[in-house]
């Protein structure tokens, strides 16, 4: 495995972690779990495969399991963790913090997907591979937390433009 090729991948692995985990020293902790893993088992990487893939399932599975231990969610109360990027209007702010609401509501194997494709730009078949589910899964999974954010959200389903042809 190419170092160079890992420390190309650090700013994804990083926002990944990020929206996963909601906490940046949270975020970091399972990142450096992540690079120690990976680097820890280099050898079952094969050559020649994708290896943002192997590294996103790498994390995902760790979050997985940090899940299923359990424990206290904590959240962070330092003010440089709660700023976001956002445009200089007040209501901009506000969606942001519904949004980042929603997502928390979702069930984690929806967010996982609708991160990865949304935020990561992954496309199902690198998906799949990395969260270790069939692509219809995926489809599936996707379509299932779009609806939810959009019912967290209110907002209105797209309309559909079909029209009856005989």
């Amino acid at each position: 495995m190419d170092s160079g090729a890992l420390l190309a991948e650090l700013p994804r692995l990083r926002r990944y972690a990020r929206v996963l985990v909601g906490d940046r020293a949270a975020a970091d902790d399972l990142l450096q779990d992540t690079l120690e893993r990976a680097w820890a088992r280099s050898r079952q990487w094969r050559a020649g495969g994708d290896l943002r893939a192997w590294l996103f399932s790498i994390m995902h599975n760790l979050r997985i399991d940090q899940l299923r231990r359990g424990g206290p969610s904590l959240q962070s109360l330092d003010d440089e963790d709660c700023a976001l990027p956002t445009r200089p209007t007040q209501s901009d702010g506000l969606e942001l913090l519904d949004l980042e609401a929603a997502l928390a509501r979702l069930p984690e194997e929806q967010r996982a997907v609708l991160l990865l494709v949304a935020l990561e730009g992954m496309r199902y078949e690198d998906i799949a591979v990395t969260l270790d589910i069939p692509t219809g899964t995926v489809m599936s999974r996707l379509s299932r937390g779009r609806e939810r954010l959009r019912e967290l959200l209110g907002a209105q389903p797209p309309t559909a433009t079909l029209r009856v042809v005989r």
